[in-house]
């Protein structure tokens, strides 16, 4: 999905890439580690088509980003580290005025909104002005903003900053969720203990350069399997299921069901309270170990 070969940028006083070569696949998720200075941001924007190289190329979904900027903005979601939100605007209004901007009709805009709401969390929420919200709930608004078009990429600049242990999980369930609909994520992180939540690859980054040359695998991406029985028969059990993001159901009957999902403990914290939600008798969900 996104390839970059030679990467050099320069400021008028540094220079901050030096020779940036990677790959990131489809539907994965990307942690982009490295201490201030190092050259994260840059490598953000560079993605983004918001800065022009000094040499090198990058492409993203086989689009060059300096022939072709706005195809890459129209393919991607972008948040950066300092974001900014219209707090006088309720939230359904702040992200219909960003949909408007990205060129989304007025007949669809409505629809395209509580879309992107619903992705976050936020359908309870429409109504309030985003100047209102918690640190958290503004982290979600302004990745709704982000994905509001659903882009194929999306790339996040230290998401988590700022937030508390309990809006970093939900942060994390929701970038799983993001990936395992269909997007590509890059995020940058300074929160290494929490990358095994959501990451597939990491890339380390000091002074300009990738550490080792290359990305470090974080875990075996493999999804788990769980065993979920209820107490009482539903027959839509599996079709439940099956529309939930991240969850793929191998086998179910009217009381068990089979399926994959996330490792994370608040994407499956947050399946149990749907499933609570839409009236199934939760009786037990556990993981199903595999074989070595």
């Amino acid at each position: 999905m996104i390839d970059v070969r030679d990467l050099v940028y320069e400021y008028p006083t540094t220079r901050a890439l030096k020779g940036v070569s990677l790959r990131v696949a489809p539907q994965t998720i990307t942690a982009l580690v490295g201490p201030n200075g190092a050259g994260k941001t840059t490598l953000l924007r560079c993605l983004a088509a918001l800065e022009d190289p000094y040499s090198g190329t990058v492409a993203v979904g086989g689009h060059d980003t300096r022939s072709e900027p706005r195809v890459i903005h129209a393919l991607l979601g972008y948040l950066p580290d300092f974001y900014g939100l219209y707090d006088a605007l309720s939230v359904r209004r702040v992200l219909s005025y960003a949909a408007r901007s990205r060129g989304i009709s007025a007949a669809l805009a409505p629809s395209t909104v509580e879309k992107a709401a619903g992705r976050v969390g936020l359908l309870d929420r429409m109504d309030r002005k985003a100047g209102e919200l918690s640190r958290g709930l503004r982290q979600r608004l302004a990745i709704a903003q982000a994905i509001v078009h659903e882009p194929k990429v999306l790339l996040l600049d230290e998401p988590a900053a700022g937030l508390d242990p309990q809006a970093r999980r939900d942060l994390s369930s929701l970038l799983v969720a993001l990936k395992d609909n269909g997007m590509t994520l890059v995020v940058s992180s300074h929160i290494l203990a929490e990358l095994e939540d959501y990451c597939s690859e990491m890339i380390i980054i000091e002074d300009g350069l990738i550490v080792g040359g290359q990305a470090v695998k974080v875990k075996d991406v493999e999804r788990p399997r769980y065993m979920l029985e209820i107490a009482t028969a539903r027959s839509d059990l599996r079709e439940f299921l099956a529309a939930r993001g991240g969850v793929d159901v191998i086998e179910a009957d009217d009381y068990h069901a089979l399926f994959t999902h996330t490792k994370n403990a608040a994407a499956r914290a947050k399946l149990v309270r749907d499933l609570l939600g839409a009236g199934f008798e939760v009786f037990q969900l556990r993981r199903i170990q595999q074989g070595p």
